[in-house]
């Protein structure tokens, strides 16, 4: 069985910065790619930020502010979200696509909450 744990969230002043952590735990043969997206109340999910073994792509409200990563070895995403800004606040949500015991699909974790105070 294949699970996403995000870590990281929490509350933080406009200006300021957090680091989320994604982590695949299970049997996992190989992960292409993971991302991170959110979600507002009220508002549809959207993506954030992608990375492939060769790309990145961002939203175009992060670019120059929010940087994702990720360690092929520890199964594990990242996301430095630095210059927040209140329009950031949502749940944010860490998704991969995943091969696990001869099938491939994307897994979502349980989310982690990022609250921008004005």
């Amino acid at each position: 069985q294949v699970q996403l744990v995000e870590s990281g969230g929490g509350l933080v002043q406009s200006g300021g910065s957090l680091k989320l952590s994604c982590v695949a735990s299970g049997n996992i043969f190989r992960i292409n790619d993971m991302g991170w997206y959110r979600q507002a109340p009220g508002k549809e999910r959207e993506l954030v930020a992608r990375i492939t073994s060769r790309t990145t792509d961002y939203a175009e409200s992060v670019k120059g502010r929010f940087t994702i990563a990720r360690d092929n070895a520890k199964n594990t995403a990242y996301l430095q979200m630095n210059s927040l800004r209140p329009e950031d606040t949502a749940v944010y949500y860490c998704n991969a696509y995943i091969h696990s015991m001869g099938l491939a699909r994307a897994y979502w974790g349980q989310g982690t909450q990022v609250t921008v105070s004005s």
